[in-house]
């Protein structure tokens, strides 16, 4: 089929720019405007001009640098410290004992980052030289902490789903609160998994001595509460309809900036730190998501994607067929590349298939995070792999091997909602718009 090989020739094309070290977002610009010349008689400096003028100023993306920039403001407190010392009074008499500090830290942490990166550097510099002194085991250590931290990209609010909400014009509110059932699901997969790996191993697993009368559980937790509330508040004004995701993430910065004053970690020095880290982030994000949406309309003037959904429809796959060999391409893609690299290059192809067969877009944005999570532990570039050994010195392939476990509970949970999509899209069709 002729447009397979220009989607071949096009893919290698992209694939070899990138190779070259050239930005992600320049080797889309560069393949849009091939694409148009090659294939179209459109002016291509007039389109390119529209496109990129036009995504530009999105009102769903202002959300992104206000999201991003509460992660910041967060990471630059004592949130990690407060956390440790909050969440353990509660785990001590629960099967793996503190090892689910790094799993519910982290989900607490990806309720306020929308990072995985962020969550696994900020919860593993506090969680790793602990676990280690009271001698609990280095692989689940590792393990727990690695899978933990993928959750930065599914727990709202995520980074990742604004990306897609934008580059897929989807609602990002109904993202938002699709991600709550399936990211809950996840806490618990992974802490049952920690359970039942505690029970197995026996000994090996420390016990604490330390004893926690209620008045002491909550006296303890006290510096977490705000937290808690910060993240309610958040997800509760955007689900009740109160504020949209940018209002939301608006509030969100202002009160962590409260928060981080509170605690007395509020200084000049922070406040510009956390603000140019955030725009350094959102200008990296936003270049390569204009980029996207011109290569987008690129594939528009081609017909790819058009002809190629209709080629794929005539194979007459059921949409479980479709799923699997998407899950594989994915998780082969997500290993050369990170997670919204891998958003914003694959859906302007991607969806047209999707909706030919019948998926609902909303449940396959949920879907792709996971399976792009998936990659987040899988060498040769997952980011939380390498964040990990930047902070243990250990040997990428050690992670990887201690993160394998939380790779398959990953698989798992993209079978579970293709089995039971309503854990996707109930929250969702209960709020209605």
């Amino acid at each position: 089929m002729p447009e397979i090989i220009i989607i071949i020739l096009l893919l290698a094309g992209l694939l070899a720019l990138l190779a070259a070290g050239v930005w992600v977002a320049f080797s889309l610009i560069i393949i849009a405007i091939a694409g148009i010349v090659i294939f179209s008689s459109a002016p291509v400096g007039q389109v390119m001009a529209t496109i990129l003028w036009g995504a530009s100023h999105s009102w769903a993306l202002a959300a992104l640098p206000m999201f991003i920039w509460m992660g910041e403001i967060l990471l630059r407190s004592r949130l990690s410290e407060d956390m440790f010392s909050g969440l353990s009074p509660w785990l001590t008499k629960l099967p793996g004992r503190l090892l689910h500090v790094n799993i519910f830290g982290c989900a607490i942490f990806a309720a306020v980052s929308g990072s995985s990166a962020a969550t696994a550097a900020t919860i593993g510099k506090m969680s790793i030289p602990e676990l280690s002194k009271r001698n609990y085991p280095e692989k689940m250590i590792l393990g727990t902490l690695a899978g933990s931290a993928t959750l930065g990209l599914l727990i709202p609010p995520s980074i990742i789903l604004i990306v897609y909400g934008v580059a897929t014009e989807q609602s990002v509110a109904r993202l938002f609160i699709a991600g709550i059932l399936p990211g809950i699901m996840l806490v618990l997969m992974f802490a049952l998994y920690v359970i039942i790996r505690a029970k197995m191993l026996g000994d090996k697993i420390p016990s604490e001595n330390s004893k926690f009368t209620f008045k002491e559980k909550i006296k303890a937790s006290h510096s977490l509460i705000p937290v808690i509330l910060l993240i309610l508040g958040v997800i509760g004004s955007i689900y009740l309809g109160i504020a949209s995701p940018t209002d939301a993430a608006a509030m969100g910065v202002v009160f962590s900036l409260l928060l981080a004053w509170k605690n007395g970690t509020l200084s000049k020095k922070m406040f510009v730190e956390s603000l140019m880290g955030a725009t350094v982030t959102s200008a990296m994000i936003a270049f390569i998501l204009v980029s996207a949406a011109f290569l987008t309309t690129s594939m528009g003037f081609t017909g790819i994607p058009r002809n190629l959904a209709a080629w794929i429809g005539s194979f007459e796959l059921s949409p479980f067929a479709l799923l699997l060999a998407l899950t594989i391409f994915f998780i082969l893609l997500g290993c050369f590349l990170d997670g919204i690299s891998v958003v914003v290059l694959t859906t302007s192809i991607i969806l047209p298939m999707v909706e030919a067969a019948g998926i609902d877009p909303l449940w396959f944005g949920i879907y792709l995070v996971i399976v792009v999570e998936m990659s987040q532990i899988t060498p040769p570039v997952g980011f939380n792999l390498f964040v990990i050994q930047g902070l243990t010195g250990k040997n990428i392939l050690t992670i990887a091997a201690a993160a394998l476990p939380f790779f398959f509970l990953l698989l798992g949970a993209v079978l579970i909602i293709t089995i039971f999509p309503q854990i996707v899209t109930f929250l969702p069709s209960l709020k209605g718009n």
